[in-house]
C-alpha cells in the first residue's frame, strides 16, 4: 500500500471533500491545482482540513491536495475505472 492511501483511508478528519466534477489535466502539480481550487471553484485551497479531489480523462487516476497549515499534500493512486453516473 502506498502513502496515498492513508490519507484517503480515513476520511473522517476532514471537514469537507470537494470532488471537481469532469476532467482535471493530472500533470498538474501543487501550485497549479491549488490555483484551480482557487479561479475555477472560489475556494480557499489553504483551509486546513478539506480535501480536494481530482480525475484525469480516463477516470483510473485520482489525485487529492490537502494543505497541512505548512505546506501542500499531493497525493495520486489509480484503481480500476470509477463509475461516473450517465
Amino acid at each position: 500500500m502506498n502513502g496515498c492511501c492513508a490519507i484517503l483511508k480515513d476520511a473522517t478528519g476532514f471537514k469537507k471533500i470537494y470532488i471537481a466534477a469532469g476532467k482535471t489535466d493530472l500533470r498538474k502539480g501543487m501550485g497549479s491545482l491549488a490555483a484551480t481550487v482557487s479561479l475555477k471553484f472560489e475556494l480557499d485551497p489553504y483551509e486546513t482540513d478539506i480535501l480536494f479531489l481530482f480525475s484525469g480523462s480516463s477516470r483510473r487516476l485520482l489525485k487529492g491536495l490537502v494543505w497541512e497549515g505548512d505546506g501542500f499534500v499531493l497525493q495520486a493512486f489509480a484503481k480500476r475505472r470509477i463509475p461516473v453516473a450517465a
